[in-house]
């Protein structure tokens, strides 16, 4: 009984998340009543009720993780833009045909993932286009763009994607090894969507970059080339620090921030109150979207109270016996990862395929981490990278499905025929 109310308020709650528009009732508030039935349900059908209480407090824990992360990094991203810091960028991109921006765009998207993340590149790619594309329409398909280009660049490097990470800690894949088995099928993956969206993206961009002079006048250059040079090598640090230190992302993340703020306290300390106040990092947290925070919360509980039940790893279980073929099923888990998080899939496969049956490097291991990484691109909510610009960039889940999903689905198909060829071939 259980399982079948988990699974029914599940999918009624991801229906409504995607019938926002006719439902008119934000997702926020769909992805919340999500989350919090789907454990009201658990803790109320169990036999030991604080055993579920203590699995919230720390599937919480692993959840607060990833909200400040996102939060940290969104208010980076914001400072360097009230600094006008992406002017540095939008200003020597020259080309004014809609095609090749997009071709610009997916490209840097796609290796700036691989070193960053795929979150964190998302959050900064949509700011940028905002500065470039003015128009909605057009901005949303360079949005969904940046979503499959950042998943499909951070599964090729232990750092560009949480499943990657996972395995590479785990003991499951090396470096060397991951990329040069999934770069191909990562660049095929992002390559196959963006030549079929170029030809959507049609005309010339009549950009107008609108500054107030005012606006101008609160920071020189040389502050605008400080906070937006370091600000990207604060992010970029960020997967280091996690490397060195091994404490979580949102540790580096929080220290980021934490010097990107004292910086710029440093750097207007002399100035007017009024300047100093909108250049602030308290500024900075108005401006950003709360209810996208939120509606992650939603999203992750759900996903949790699942992991919680023993749904996941019974569907885990279910496909090991059913399918004989391992291809087979990290084929089913990447398109799973479409709707449930990759990061509690990965987990669950790592409990059923130990090291002894499949040791470091198998084969197995990289291709799971290409099909859950890039699975995830198929629907908007399927990726934390997907997550976070459908809340930034307001993009609809059935506008997405129609117009990206599909290509999405090529692209992670056509990747997954390149990384099987390589296994013939070599």
């Amino acid at each position: 009984m259980l399982t079948i109310l988990i699974t029914i308020i599940f999918i009624a709650g991801y229906l409504a998340i995607a019938f926002e528009k006719p439902l008119k009732i934000d997702k926020a508030a769909s992805a919340l009543i999500t989350g919090v039935a789907c454990w009201t349900i658990c803790i109320l059908y169990s036999q030991n009720p604080g055993v579920v209480a203590d699995n919230l407090g720390k599937h919480f824990g692993d959840i607060a993780q990833i909200l400040f992360f996102l939060l940290a990094a969104m208010i980076i991203v914001e400072m360097i833009d009230a600094h006008n810091g992406f002017d540095i960028i939008t200003n020597r991109i020259r080309t004014k045909r809609k095609v090749n921006l997009l071709w610009i765009i997916a490209i840097i998207t796609f290796f700036l993932s691989s070193v960053l993340n795929n979150l964190t590149t998302a959050i900064v790619m949509v700011s940028l286009i905002k500065k470039l594309v003015p128009e909605k329409k057009d901005r949303m398909l360079f949005a969904g763009m940046i979503v499959i280009a950042s998943n499909a660049g951070g599964v090729w490097t232990p750092i560009g994607d949480v499943t990657t990470t996972m395995l590479w800690l785990g003991g499951q894949v090396t470096t060397p090894k991951v990329i040069s088995e999934l770069f191909l099928p990562g660049i095929v993956c992002m390559l196959v969507p963006l030549f079929i969206l170029s030809f959507s993206v049609k005309g010339i961009i009549e950009r107008t970059l609108v500054m107030e002079s005012k606006l101008n006048e609160m920071t020189s250059n040389f502050e605008k080339k400080i906070i937006f040079f370091i600000g990207i090598i604060l992010l970029i640090l960020v997967p280091f620090f996690k490397t060195l230190t091994d404490l979580p992302p949102y540790m580096g993340m929080l220290l980021s921030l934490g010097i990107m703020w004292a910086l710029t306290e440093v750097i207007h300390k002399k100035k007017d109150e009024t300047i100093r106040s909108h250049l602030s990092v308290t500024t900075a947290l108005k401006k950003i979207d709360t209810s996208i925070i939120l509606f992650f919360l939603g999203i992750l509980l759900s996903i949790a109270a699942l992991e919680s039940s023993g749904l996941l790893v019974s569907a885990a279980g279910f496909l090991n016996k059913t399918f004989a073929s391992n291809n087979i099923i990290a084929i089913i888990l990447g398109l799973l990862s479409s709707i449930i998080d990759n990061v509690p899939l990965v987990a669950a496969s790592m409990g059923m395929y130990n090291l002894h049956s499949y040791p470091p490097d198998n084969s197995f291991w990289e291709f799971l981490a290409y099909t859950v990484g890039t699975g995830g691109s198929i629907l908007i909510i399927g990726s934390a990278a997907g997550i976070a610009v459908m809340g930034v960039e307001k993009i609809e889940f059935g506008w997405y499905l129609k117009k990206i999903g599909w290509v999405a689905l090529l692209g992670f198909l056509l990747g997954i025929a390149v990384f099987l060829l390589q296994q013939i071939i070599y």
